[in-house]
């Protein structure tokens, strides 16, 4: 998503974009959630071409940690740049090497068809706006990579993924924890049984948004734009851990919602959601999201015989690992790794070897499935089968 879209900008955007009011519906679908390790196969194609992305949106998150990353991939680059802003997108060419024919503005993106340096095109703008592109990338004969949230609406991931189908091309979502190496090896741990039979999970999210003082949160407490509130932009972190933590599907929530409305930021979107989700193997997760609390991105396993605690977990550079028994504690020494980079080199060697995503389409789907039945669960105060 562009972090750093501000109001007047955003409206520049949304005309550029020619996307208008038909952005106002907001919700969405989820995704799979194939919970395979990374392949260990990638550096056998060196001697292949690198996989040529054009990056859409040019925001905090793609500059400050998606653009930097492509410097540590094996297999992906950047060829091309899609902006409102020609002078920032200059300015970035210069220094990732993009040749300045390959710089496109939201208008006249389509063009990008007839660039055959572009493979993949990367959506990194407010959620709202990332089926519109996606659409329009697959129908250029790209394939696609998109940010999380996929999109507001069920039907909006639904187009994405049928256009991308419809395509031939390759559809994944950006879903970072799930190439980041602590949570790998979380995951692995549990289905070696090492916590015994998974009992239950915890999994919280949560930070201050600040739209008036940092720009790169205007577009988040904008509901067209958004989607949601902190359930929509972190909260889905815990939500998908909770999935591949598990490796299951959940068969019941519940929730509860607490939003100041006096609060200017929470005019539009909600604040704090605590949520629970019932898992056919027995176990229970309790997880929350929030805007209003200070940082936190953690979770904790719970087994019969040992639990695992992540904290953080989902931290854009470092993470903590504590594991428990009735021994004591002790914390694994597992090297960080670029997970930004990771994913990226997994969609390049999808594209490569014509391979599945490991995150596709369908995953995104299934969360944004699952956030909506949340919302309904803390509206109507029921427990809602899924």
């Amino acid at each position: 998503m562009d972090r750093s879209v501000s109001p007047d900008s955003r409206r520049q955007f949304l005309r550029q974009a020619g996307l208008g009011t038909a952005l106002a519906a907001v919700a969405g679908p989820a995704a799979a959630l194939p919970l395979s390790s990374l392949s260990s196969t990638a550096m056998q194609h060196a001697d292949q071409k690198k996989i040529g992305f054009a990056i859409v949106g040019l925001g905090k998150f793609a500059t400050e940690q998606m653009m930097p990353a492509f410097k540590e991939t094996k297999h992906a680059r950047i060829v091309a740049l899609v902006s409102g802003s020609p002078d920032k997108a200059a300015r970035l060419a210069r220094e990732y090497g993009v040749e300045p024919k390959n710089i496109y503005n939201y208008q006249n993106f389509d063009t990008i068809r007839d660039n055959p340096a572009v493979d993949v095109v990367y959506v990194v703008v407010p959620p709202a706006l990332h089926a519109d592109f996606a659409v329009r990338a697959a129908r250029a004969g790209k394939h696609v990579l998109s940010e999380k949230p996929m999109a507001p609406t069920v039907a909006e991931c639904q187009r994405m993924i049928d256009a991308c189908r419809e395509a031939g091309k390759k559809l994944m979502i950006a879903y970072r924890a799930q190439y980041e190496p602590f949570n790998l090896d979380a995951i692995a741990r549990i289905r070696r049984g090492e916590l015994g039979k998974l009992m239950q999970i915890t999994a919280d999210h949560g930070r201050i948004v600040d739209p008036t003082g940092d720009k790169a949160d205007s577009w988040r407490v904008v509901k067209k734009l958004a989607g949601g509130g902190s359930l929509m932009d972190i909260g889905i972190y815990s939500l998908n851990a909770a999935r591949y933590l598990t490796g299951e599907e959940p068969t019941e929530v519940t929730a509860m919602e607490m939003t100041d409305r006096s609060d200017p930021r929470f005019k539009e979107v909600e604040d704090r959601i605590h949520f629970t989700l019932r898992f056919p193997g027995g176990a229970l997760a309790t997880c929350t999201s929030a805007y209003s609390i200070q940082e936190v991105k953690r979770f904790r396993a719970f087994g019969d015989k040992a639990w695992l605690d992540l904290d953080p977990a989902t931290d854009y550079y470092r993470h903590h690992m504590t594991i428990g028994d009735k021994d004591g504690q002790r914390e694994p020494q597992l090297k960080e790794g670029n997970q930004f980079a990771a994913e990226l080199d997994h969609m390049a060697e999808c594209v490569l070897n014509n391979k599945t995503p490991k995150t596709p389409g369908e995953e995104g789907l299934r969360d944004i499935r699952l956030v909506h039945a949340i919302y309904e669960a803390a509206r109507t105060g029921k427990a809602v089968k899924v």
